[in-house]
């Protein structure tokens, strides 16, 4: 994979990659919108159907915070029709993309700037709002809606009706894995609905389903900054002051978390893998973002159940 590559080059691919970019759409001339995380393009390819094409920037069980995109991707940034951001600070290596795409003038929405956005919680180190909005289902109809309207208003070729069709039934779907995750964390008794995980992802679904969040291995919310042997220590003392027995991890960095308790804390605990900011390969467990989160809800409910 190539590294991001600066403006000049982006505008270079613009012009040389024309005709592959017409290739790329089997359509037709279909337009084009581009989606940075693949959370949110699962999402928004339930929105537009078949009505455009969806480019979604970042590949299954990647990092969010720092995974890279091809010359071509970054020059086809530029051609789009609509960019579908996360927009609170999540995608740190594409944000010179972005930017050059928002001063030439491409529509972006932001999904982060439509919802109600918590902070990270105290002690993170970190005084920006939480990226990790979609571990919320509501906040996500939030999204939704926003979406909804800028495909409607700034993609041309699009069919209206079709599209608040295709967002009415998936915000449906929202509403019953709201219902299905609020249901099945009921019979987690209060004194054991406590999260402990190897980075703070789950600041919104702790809110949303009245959970605590003890802490984190990893300090504040990118998977980009590292513990120290204080911060280490302070989590150990948490989680033996709330008796926790489970510990989440991504899917993507288990043995890094349970090397890290092993070797610096000594603690027995479980360590259950959960997805958290990416989605899986087909069949894996989070194939999509409705998949993911019932994959979540049945592992957080049985990790804590006595």
């Amino acid at each position: 994979m190539r590294l991001i590559r600066p403006l000049a080059l982006a505008l270079a691919g613009t012009l040389g990659l024309g005709a592959l970019t017409g290739c790329a759409t089997p359509a037709g001339d279909r337009p084009l919108v581009v989606v940075t995380t693949n959370i949110l393009g699962d999402v928004v390819q339930n929105l537009v159907g078949s009505e455009a094409e969806v480019l979604t920037l970042m590949r299954p069980n990647s990092d969010p915070h720092s995974f890279e995109i091809s010359a071509q991707e970054a020059a086809r940034i530029l051609g789009a029709d609509l960019i579908v951001t996360n927009g609170l600070g999540l995608e740190e290596g594409l944000q010179h993309q972005l930017d050059a795409a928002e001063a030439a003038g491409v529509p972006m929405i932001a999904a982060g700037a439509v919802i109600d956005p918590l902070p990270y919680a105290a002690g993170t180190g970190s005084d920006t709002a939480d990226p990790h909005f979609w571990t919320d289902p509501l906040r996500m109809i939030d999204v939704v809606d926003a979406v909804t309207a800028a495909i409607q208003a700034d993609v041309d070729g699009v069919d209206p009706a079709t599209i608040e069709a295709q967002a009415a039934a998936y915000t449906a779907e929202l509403r019953a894995l709201d219902a299905e995750m609020t249901a099945t964390f009921a019979a987690i008794g209060p004194e054991h609905r406590n999260l402990v995980t190897n980075h703070h992802v789950f600041g919104y679904l702790a809110d949303r389903f009245d959970f605590t969040v003890v802490g984190a291995v990893i300090p504040g919310g990118s998977t980009l900054a590292a513990p120290s042997a204080s911060d280490l220590r302070s989590l150990v003392d948490a989680i033996d002051a709330a008796g926790v027995s489970t510990i989440f991890a991504e899917s993507s960095q288990p043995d890094r978390l349970v090397q890290v308790l092993a070797d610096e804390a000594g603690l027995d605990v479980a360590v259950v893998e959960l997805f958290t900011e990416s989605l899986s390969e087909p069949g894996a467990g989070a194939d999509s973002y409705l998949t993911m989160m019932r994959t979540n809800t049945e592992r957080i409910a049985t990790g804590l159940s006595p």
